[in-house]
């Protein structure tokens, strides 16, 4: 009866780590429920602004980056994702947007991918 006793809290523990581990992992940089490719979908005002340096960043556009700026592990990987890329988004300007938007709490100075917030 004591053996059993072990085997069934091992299994309990077991399941607890294998639950802990789980939601760990499930949380991506955009958090549990959504994807940097679902909020890319969301920057559809900012396309224009992120082709083209000189171009006017919309309000709309800034107002989706001040959301996500909040997170910029989030925003970081929204900039870099296979929906940015696939929107013909250039990295190198899309990562200007915040500044262009004049974000007072942007996030100067953090690393994405290879480029620096400016």
């Amino acid at each position: 009866m004591e053996g059993y006793t072990y085997i069934k809290v091992f299994c309990i523990v077991g399941v607890l780590v294998f639950v802990s581990i789980s939601e760990i992992e499930g949380a991506g940089e955009c958090g549990k429920s959504t994807t940097p490719d679902n909020e890319a979908l969301k920057l559809a005002p900012c396309a224009s602004a992120a082709q083209d340096e000189n171009a006017q960043v919309s309000q709309s556009c800034c107002a989706q980056i001040q959301k996500l700026g909040k997170n910029p592990s989030c925003l970081c990987a929204v900039m870099l994702s296979n929906t940015a890329k696939l929107s013909g988004a250039d990295p190198k300007v899309a990562i200007t947007i915040p500044k262009r938007c004049n974000l007072a709490n942007r996030p100067v100075g953090y690393k994405c991918g290879p480029y620096l917030l400016p």
